[in-house]
C-alpha cells in the first residue's frame, strides 16, 4: 500500500532543542500549528489544529535554527509517533519558508 503523502501550510509553534540519534543523525522535534477555512460538501469550515512533527537530517539541523512564529509550507508522511503508539506524528521530508517571523 502507498499513497502516504501530506502537504500542510503552517506556522512553527514549538521547535524543540536538536538531539542526535545513537547513530549521529540529527533529529529535531517541533509542532506546527494550521488554521484555514476548507470547503466541505458546499460549506467552508474554519479548521483549527497543531501537529506534532519531526525532522532528521539537514532539514532538522535548518528547522533547529528557526524561530517560532515562521511561516512555512512542508510535505512528508504520516507514522506512528513509536511502535507501541496511536498517535500519529507527520515526518517532514521537504519544508518552505513563506514567512520569517
Amino acid at each position: 500500500m502507498s499513497g502516504n503523502t501530506v502537504s500542510l501550510s503552517a506556522t512553527l509553534a514549538t521547535i524543540d532543542p536538536l538531539r542526535h540519534t545513537p547513530a549521529g543523525l540529527p533529529v529535531v522535534d517541533f509542532t506546527l500549528a494550521h488554521a484555514s477555512q476548507q470547503d466541505e460538501a458546499g460549506k467552508q469550515r474554519q479548521v483549527e489544529f497543531d501537529m506534532p512533527a519531526k525532522a532528521t537530517g539537514d532539514l532538522a539541523t535548518r528547522i533547529a535554527k528557526m524561530r517560532q512564529g515562521c511561516q512555512v509550507t512542508v510535505q512528508g508522511f504520516l507514522n506512528r509517533k513509536h511502535r507501541m503508539s496511536r498517535q500519529v506524528v507527520l515526518h517532514v521530508t521537504n519544508m518552505e519558508i513563506l514567512k520569517v517571523s
